[in-house]
């Protein structure tokens, strides 16, 4: 069973400043509960073709995954995927302009799990989900706050 998740938020700053802030993955773990540390394997800036070594906690488990940027269109959206371990998963952010100076950001997980972890596909969205949602009011707290 295939998992894509799919949550937004308006984020009452301009489109370029949540993309800068958000599109740059050493930001990771100040917005993301469950990320401990974000390690880049290529140098930065994120560009295609940047890879980053991602630790993080989900349902109780420390998980190592390495990103990939695959899609950079500046301002409007990223695209990254893993290696394929634990499973293939993409996430992609997009920013468009919601009017007044605010942003809507929207956050996006796809991914096939396989294993042991494809017969809790259901579930894992679920928590997913749940921790996409604070993750985005989390991220719309710093930016508004600045």
């Amino acid at each position: 069973m295939a998992v894509d998740v799919r949550v937004e938020t308006v984020i009452a700053r301009p489109v370029a400043e949540v993309a800068a802030y958000a599109g740059d993955p050493s930001h990771a773990p100040e917005w993301y509960a469950n990320i401990d540390s974000v390690d880049w394997q290529t140098a930065p800036p994120t560009g295609v073709g940047s890879r980053l070594a991602f630790v993080a906690r989900f349902l109780g488990r420390r998980i190592e995954y390495v990103y990939e940027v695959v899609e950079l269109v500046p301002g409007e959206r990223l695209v990254m995927q893993t290696d394929g371990k634990p499973f293939p998963m993409r996430t992609t952010y997009e920013w468009e302009d919601a009017g007044d100076g605010r942003t809507r950001m929207v956050l996006r997980n796809t991914g096939q799990p396989t294993g042991f972890a494809a017969l809790g596909a259901k579930a894992m969205a679920a928590a997913m989900r749940g921790a996409m949602t604070k993750d985005l009011a989390r991220i719309r707290r710093i930016l508004e706050s600045r």
